[in-house]
């Protein structure tokens, strides 16, 4: 290698090293059947995380076999030879109990699983043997945690932060189940988005010029491998002013979603398993039933997937495995005629969702823009053919069907994160299922249950709600549940699982009440403030009890004042809000008019100003104040659905998945110090025969290499097949010492021409440079010499020196044999040339910032200079003026971006 590119290597290397100093952001488009990485990390914008394959999508499978776990392509390998070892298809089962439909769906896809009911959830394990029980969550954190190494690997940096991708039907415990799988595999999610929003930001991002204020609507539809989403989409610009000023954004609302959560590939993959198992039985070329046979009907499930996808873009192909059963071939011809034939119910399902989104929107499919396909199943001709009858439009295809997803979802990332800058894009997603609010109202000798909507369907979120309640004087408790369902089909509504969602019971409700009691006090209630966040979780914020008080000016305590603004401030710290907060829609038990709330102090200067100049002539008697005061009250939440990880059981659950990675890791250390070593043995057997190396070393040298490369090679295949890592790596350092000075002695032989060609270069270049600074220390006037005689002489001497030095070092190193060790290094001669050149660039330097010397000027020429400015100071000064309307412009942007470089801030 040349010696120049040597130095420019390493300062390359160093260069990227030093600019990896930000936190990089991760998305993970988690599917049923694929998951996608997106990243962003410093200098690299947005793209997608490349798997140990270098493929841009990783099969979302686990496996384990003889204590040894595997993802991706090598566990679906295993599955087919051992299919109850191999999990796949595991995010539809998160927070659902053995007795929910798509459980027992699961298990008549899957057979081979033994699946068990977790008594202290209520949830599901996979039974592994008869020590190991799986989880849904954990399952799905190993496959997390393995996105977040690939992740790593492409960002050469820890990563801690992601946002995840989840189907928009989920309900709150699945939205909650996905977080702990996340934080199981130390991730922390920075939101949950829902995918078909995911899908809408990443096409709305790269066409933020193309909106306006004007609504503009457009239908994404994705088929994926287990369900079928319709959305509408309305992009518009809006303003804000939530920095001080008045800004424009582009906005992205969600007004229309319609769903089926079995419809998708998966479910067409199927019906042509069980067609060619069905044919495989008829052809009769052995007695047993493939149907009962695991390994057999793992195997037509893969190839029914390929057969698959290759009927999308052909009329016909032919499904063949070697050795099916009973080491008995299958061949069968597949047309897609008849695959559309099996699957003619599933095709006619298509319209559904899409003419619930339409029907939820309101709109008709004549103002929708465009109609634009996402998921693998959308390339499939039947459907495009289904889905262009019904919209009566052509359809879109100008978005990457299997990243778009996980492109919005780190653009997502990029923003909520503080360590990039992004243009703001915002997202307002819609409620699904609408929530209500029950509870029991004491009536005339009986008790009445009342029911409040909380958040209607559609409502965007994120969006806080206030719930009042004016009638009740003690403790008492409510419920939280899912509202009339209406719009879903009965099967659907089943799929939800579980309508009631949380109980909340309050204490000291009495107490506080009585605690604020007295005159000009009036209560408005007990207000239950929710908060509906970013990720699609509703969650209770806090409840008080809030009371108005009226105050005369004349009479105000001091002391009240100060209780009533310490309870407001205990309010606002107790509920996270600020004195501006964002808009909160209540929901009122009853609706009584109700004054606004104003502190103590809520006058304005302006306003007191304007009122001391009216009164200065004629007094005005004050109004009195309102003082709001805000009780917190304390509100115990439990929930009625399935229950969350608790702290134990997440901590049982980390223990195990870190023992498997401890496993891995020693497993991966042990294969890669074995393949180190089989390397090293057979490059060291091989370099021996190459003159270069045979050249360099000596007869002793030569057979102690190899005779321990042999030595080594001989028990590689026999004792040491199961050794451990550490021995190997013992082994390789033994090795590489045993080698070490060959290996230096050829690298120094092999370099020293170009480093000896170097140093000669500079010495020539340092020559001229010295010729031309003599004619600069040679002027009749020394004041007017650049350089000293001083400097002059130490760059001749280091000249004559370092040329005496290489002529000497040469000589020597000329006469030793290649096999002797080495005088003249490539070290020392790149010291000799740091050393040269330090003395001509301080020359170099020296004459850029070289200035002459001003000679003072005669006395005549100072009186005359003198007279001169004194003329200039009387005459009058000259002003020009700017025209009319015409602003001073400054360059500011070569300042901007060293700052932006300096704070780590990436524009996307």
């Amino acid at each position: 290698m040349n010696f120049v590119l040597i130095v420019s290597v390493l300062a390359t290397t160093l260069l990227t090293v030093t600019q990896v100093n930000g936190i990089a952001v991760m998305s993970i488009d988690f599917g049923a059947e694929w998951m996608k990485i997106g990243i962003v990390s410093p200098g690299v914008p947005m793209e997608i995380v490349l798997n140990k394959e270098s493929k841009r999508k990783t099969p979302a499978v686990v496996s384990f076999k003889d204590n040894t776990r595997t993802f991706g392509e090598d566990a679906q390998t295993i599955g087919i030879r051992f299919p109850s070892n191999s999990y796949s298809y595991l995010i539809d089962l998160l927070a659902k109990d053995i007795n929910h439909p798509i459980v027992k769906l699961y298990r008549s896809r899957f057979p081979y699983y033994n699946i068990v009911e977790d008594t202290q959830r209520g949830t599901i394990l996979f039974q592994h043997d008869d020590e190991t029980l799986y989880s849904p969550e954990e399952l799905i954190a190993q496959l997390l945690h393995r996105a977040r190494e690939f992740a790593e690997q492409s960002a050469q940096q820890p990563i801690k932060e992601c946002v995840l991708t989840v189907p928009g039907y989920f309900n709150q415990a699945e939205r909650k189940a996905l977080i702990q799988a996340a934080e199981l595999a130390n991730l922390k999610v920075l939101q949950l988005i829902n995918d078909y929003t995911a899908v809408a930001l990443n096409y709305g991002i790269f066409r933020i010029k193309d909106f306006n204020e004007t609504a503009q609507y457009v239908m994404f539809f994705d088929m994926g491998a287990t369900s079928t989403t319709a959305t509408i989409v309305g992009y518009q610009t809006i303003k804000t002013k939530e920095r001080g000023y008045v800004e424009t954004h582009p906005q992205l609302t969600v007004i229309g979603v319609g769903y089926d959560r079995t419809l998708g590939g998966l479910d067409i993959q199927l019906r042509l398993r069980d067609y060619l198992a069905t044919k495989f039985n008829e052809m009769k070329k052995t007695s047993n039933d493939v149907f009962k046979n695991p390994r057999a009907m793992a195997k037509l499930f893969k190839e029914a997937g390929r057969v698959k996808n290759i009927l999308s873009a052909n009329a016909d192909h032919f499904a063949q495995i070697e050795g099916l059963l009973d080491e008995v071939d299958f061949k069968l011809q597949v047309t897609r005629d008849q695959l559309e034939s099996l699957c003619g119910d599933l095709y006619g399902r298509v319209a559904a969702p899409v003419k619930q989104a339409l029907k939820m929107a309101g709109l008709s499919t004549s103002v929708i823009g465009q109609v634009i396909l996402f998921g693998a199943g959308t390339r499939s001709p039947k459907v495009q053919q289904l889905l262009h009858d019904i919209v009566g439009q052509e359809l879109a295809k100008n978005i990457n069907t299997d990243e778009a997803a996980a492109m919005g979802a780190v653009y997502k990332a990029a923003d909520l994160s503080t360590g990039f800058q992004v243009k703001k894009f915002i997202t307002r997603d819609a409620v699904l299922f609408p929530v209500q609010v029950v509870f029991e109202r004491e009536t005339e000798g009986s008790t009445k249950q009342v029911k409040r909507t909380l958040f209607s369907l559609m409502n965007p979120y994120p969006q806080k709600k206030i719930i009042t309640f004016n009638k009740h004087t003690s403790d008492f408790s409510f419920s939280v549940n899912y509202a009339e369902l209406d719009h879903l089909p009965e099967t659907e509504i089943l799929s939800i699982g579980a309508l009631n969602l949380t109980s909340i019971s309050l204490d000291g409700v009495a107490e506080a009440i009585n605690r604020n009691k007295g005159e000009n006090r009036e209560s408005k209630g007990i207000k239950a403030h929710f908060a509906f966040d970013e990720s699609g979780i509703l969650k209770l914020v806090n409840v008080e009890l809030v009371i108005e008080k009226t105050v005369n000016p004349e009479a105000e305590n001091d002391e009240e004042g100060t209780l009533s603004k310490l309870g407001s401030t205990i309010s606002k710290l107790f509920t996270g809000e600020s004195d501006t907060p964002e808009a909160e829609k209540p929901v009122e038990e009853a609706k009584p008019e109700e004054p606004k709330e104003e502190s103590s102090n809520a006058t304005s200067k302006n306003e007191t100003a304007q009122a001391k100049n009216a009164t200065e002539k004629e007094p005005k008697e004050a109004k009195p104040k309102i003082v709001t005061i805000k009780d917190p009250i304390k509100a115990f939440e439990k929930t009625l659905y399935i229950n969350k990880l608790t702290k134990q059981q997440m901590e049982e659950s980390a223990n195990k998945l870190e023992k498997l990675n401890v496993v891995e890791r020693e497993l991966n250390r042990r294969a890669t110090a074995l393949n180190n070593l089989e390397s090293y043995v057979i490059d060291a057997q091989n370099k021996l025969y190459e003159d270069e190396y045979s050249g360099a070393c000596t007869e002793e040298e030569l057979e102690k290499i190899r005779t321990s490369c042999s030595e080594i090679s001989d028990w590689l295949y026999e004792d040491g097949s199961e050794a451990d890592a550490e021995t190997y790596e013992s082994k390789l350092g033994e090795l590489k010492q045993l080698t070490k000075n060959l290996y230096l002695r050829v690298l120094e032989h092999r370099e020293r021409p170009e480093a000896i060609n170097a140093l000669k270069s500079m010495l020539n270049g340092s020559v001229h440079f010295l010729a031309s600074a003599k004619n600069l220390t040679k002027q009749t006037n020394p004041e007017k010499d650049v350089f000293t005689e001083v400097e002059i002489e130490t760059l001749q001497r280091v000249i004559n020196e370092t040329q005496e030095w290489m002529d000497k070092k040469v000589a020597e190193q000329d006469q030793l044999k290649k096999s002797e060790p080495v005088k003249l290094t490539v070290r020392l001669l790149s010291e000799k040339m740091a050393l040269l050149d330090r003395e001509v660039k301080y020359l170099v330097n020296k004459i850029k910032i070289w200035k002459p010397k001003k000679t003072e000027k005669p006395k005549e020429e100072n009186v005359t200079a003198e007279r001169e400015s004194n003329v200039e100071a009387e005459a009058p000064e000259e002003t020009i003026e700017k025209p009319e309307g015409e602003a001073e412009v400054t360059d500011e942007t070569e300042e901007s971006e060293k700052l932006s470089d300096e704070e780590n801030h990436v524009e996307l």
